[in-house]
């Protein structure tokens, strides 16, 4: 079979708007965990199957962090690029900014890390093109992720995950 061209981080980014309404909400006003969890993950799908051009799956979601609440009536800007590509396997990230429409300030709100699968109709794992980074930042975040892959790879083998670990 023939190497698949690599492909630049840039050739992945992809960017998503929402607003927040009220039935994404808490009681406290507040944009729910759950539905930008949801958000994150179509954004991230979106960029890893740009990178792969085959459908994908979400593998795992990593360093998912929520650094700010976000408000009812503000908007979501979601950017997610691949930053690693392995064999079957990509890891996205994805930064999450509110806006209040109101005054114009945005603040970083989440980031994460995901995980996804190239899969074919049978669900068995596809080639996925290498990653070609063009930045020291793209190179480190590249880098990162490998030391990530590898951390996650060694948890498995061991057969510890956190159902495990929160079990005993």
């Amino acid at each position: 079979m023939d190497a698949l061209p690599a492909k630049k981080p840039s050739e992945s980014a992809t960017e998503m708007v929402q607003i927040v309404l009220p039935s994404d909400a808490n009681a406290l006003g507040a944009a729910f965990g759950g539905s930008v969890m949801g958000w994150i993950d179509i954004c991230a799908a979106v960029a890893a199957q740009r990178h792969s051009r085959q459908l994908v799956v979400t593998a795992s979601m990593d360093d998912l962090h929520f650094h700010a609440p976000i408000k009812v009536g503000w908007t979501v800007t979601l950017r997610a690029r691949v930053v690693a590509a392995f064999t079957s396997s990509m890891e996205v990230g994805v930064t999450v900014h509110a806006e209040n429409i109101q005054t114009g300030e945005r603040t970083l709100t989440t980031s994460a890390l995901l995980t996804f699968v190239a899969l074919d109709k049978d669900g068995k794992k596809l080639p996925v093109p290498p990653l070609a980074p063009e930045t020291d930042a793209e190179r480190k975040a590249a880098a990162e992720a490998v030391t990530r892959r590898s951390e996650r790879l060694a948890r498995k083998d061991r057969g510890r995950t956190w159902v495990d670990l929160a079990h005993r």
